[in-house]
């Protein structure tokens, strides 16, 4: 009997260390993403997350180690890296002059979608995500949730396989984000995976069936959502790995 061949990760991450000045922003990095997965990257601030992901799309040059993204070593092959990636960066990265509608064709032209299958899927994706009565606005006038939403659009225009998403719900009302994350589903149906990084607990329990932690730049915890709760809330575990201090009862007396 002869079994499939498993599926290799589409992000390996392997001694991955970044320093700015004196600041060790990571330190000897190392995971992987599964196959098909919603992975949550969860640290507190300043510990490495955003400098990971834009490690992984070529934003920033590593010091040491390697990333590997659908095969692509981002080191030899940025471009190619890159064609496999779907990316909302915080913040945003957007053409504020342009229509959503120009913004998305102009991004379809720099992907090489033909022109008939890059308005059908704009269409479609300003339909869903409720921005077709605003498509012809500029996006500087845009509040800050349809900007996120312009962006959602924008990076799964040209059917990536891996999504990578810097804190993509914070300032989107409950409405749109409910959208969205139905987009990603049908995303991972379709066998893509997803990474995102996020201060919301709750979000990443609902939400990611993986989490890694990262913590002053080294992942301290990994493995599925399940796994690292124990039966706990997301957060407590959370607490536990990185650790916690409560505040003094003798501290800010004043506010009681």
């Amino acid at each position: 009997m002869s079994f499939p061949a498993p599926r290799l990760p589409p992000l390996r991450v392997r001694q991955l260390s970044k320093r700015f000045g004196s600041t060790v922003a990571l330190r000897e990095l190392t995971f992987d993403v599964p196959a098909g997965s919603c992975f949550g990257l969860v640290g507190p601030n300043g510990s490495g997350k955003s400098t990971t992901l834009r490690s992984v799309i070529g934003l920033v040059r590593p010091d040491h180690g390697s990333i590997e993204v659908c095969g692509h070593d981002v080191a030899s092959d940025v471009l190619g890296a890159r064609a496999a990636i779907g990316v909302v960066l915080d913040p945003l990265q957007l053409f504020e002059r342009l229509t959503a509608t120009e913004f998305l064709l102009t991004l379809a032209e720099i992907r090489g979608i033909d022109a008939d299958t890059a308005r059908s899927r704009i269409e479609q994706l300003l339909s869903t995500l409720q921005l077709t009565g605003d498509a012809d606005r500029q996006i500087a006038g845009y509040s800050h949730g349809m900007r996120k939403k312009t962006a959602l659009a924008a990076a799964v225009l040209h059917r990536p396989r891996l999504l990578l998403l810097d804190e993509p719900f914070e300032g989107v009302d409950p409405v749109s984000a409910r959208t969205m994350r139905s987009m990603l589903d049908r995303f991972r149906a379709g066998g893509g995976t997803v990474v995102f990084s996020s201060h919301v607990m709750d979000l990443v329990e609902r939400l990611c069936d993986h989490v890694g932690v990262i913590h002053d730049g080294s992942m301290v915890a990994i493995g599925p959502t399940e796994a690292l709760r124990r039966g706990r809330r997301l957060e407590d575990a959370f607490i536990d790995v990185i650790g916690g201090s409560e505040i003094d009862d003798s501290a800010l007396e004043w506010l009681g």
